[in-house]
């Protein structure tokens, strides 16, 4: 709740009531949460800032997590159950998704099986911080011919993609990419780059939606602690609506 004292404007006010269409709550299938106690501490950091919605994304990495629909929703039934034994979460609600890494295997997934999607059919991708795939255009491709749309986690934290104008980037929009902000990029957590690009996409009006990226209680943490700067207050609110609008 925003303090009438505070002199600051504090992101994870305007982020209360929010669903965090982007965390790694579910135990112990990713780089997340690494077992249902790291799970529930997460939920009750959460639930103390004014969250209790959640879509949980793990990874689907076919190199390091090989998830599965059937790991992912295993994860999350097993922290349902935990859940609905915990008093002080009783108005959590938790789906399931997933962030694709785009690579080969996410090619053959599209191909044999309905992927996990953030809403209807809008999908969460990812590409290797080291470079793009060399076939993101016939992947963006096919994500659209297969009925999905495709919804980038963390543009800005792709630093290939860094430059000073944003013609890279107009690109991947031009390409039907929505663009999905991880909060912490607010801050230094990823770097200056990270939060410079972060807010230069911000205020061209790029980014569509907005998520915490959690994996771990320091992330909440920093999140807390995290004032806006007057200047970019009117395209963060715009950007927060956008997504309450789109998944509240």
């Amino acid at each position: 709740m925003i303090s009438i004292f505070r002199k600051k404007e504090f992101l994870i006010d305007q982020l209360e009531g929010i669903t965090d269409i982007h965390n790694h709550i579910l135990p112990g299938i990713d780089d997340g949460a690494a077992n249902l106690v790291d799970s529930i501490q997460l939920l009750e950091r959460y639930n103390q800032m004014g969250i209790s919605s959640f879509i949980a994304t793990p990874h689907v990495m076919n190199d390091y997590y090989p998830n599965t629909r059937e790991t992912i929703e295993n994860a999350l039934q097993n922290l349902k159950l935990e859940v609905n034994q915990n008093p002080n979460l009783s108005k959590v609600q938790i789906n399931a998704a997933a962030e694709y890494m785009m690579d080969q295997h996410f090619l053959d997934l599209i191909k044999t099986e309905r992927l996990l999607t953030l809403k209807e059919n809008m999908v969460l991708v990812e590409m290797s911080y080291f470079q793009a795939p060399i076939n993101l255009n016939e992947i963006l491709f096919t994500i659209q011919t297969s009925g999905y749309k495709p919804v980038l986690a963390h543009p800005e934290r792709y630093a290939f993609y860094h430059s000073k104008d944003l013609r890279k980037y107009q690109d991947l929009k031009d390409r039907g990419c929505y663009f999905q902000l991880n909060a912490l990029s607010l801050t230094t957590h990823y770097g200056i780059n990270m939060q410079k690009t972060a807010y230069k996409l911000l205020e061209a009006g790029m980014i569509d939606f907005i998520g915490t990226d959690t994996h771990r209680l320091q992330h909440l943490e920093k999140l807390s602690n995290t004032a806006i700067p007057r200047k970019n207050r009117d395209f963060l609110y715009k950007m927060i609506s956008k997504t309450r609008e789109y998944f509240n």
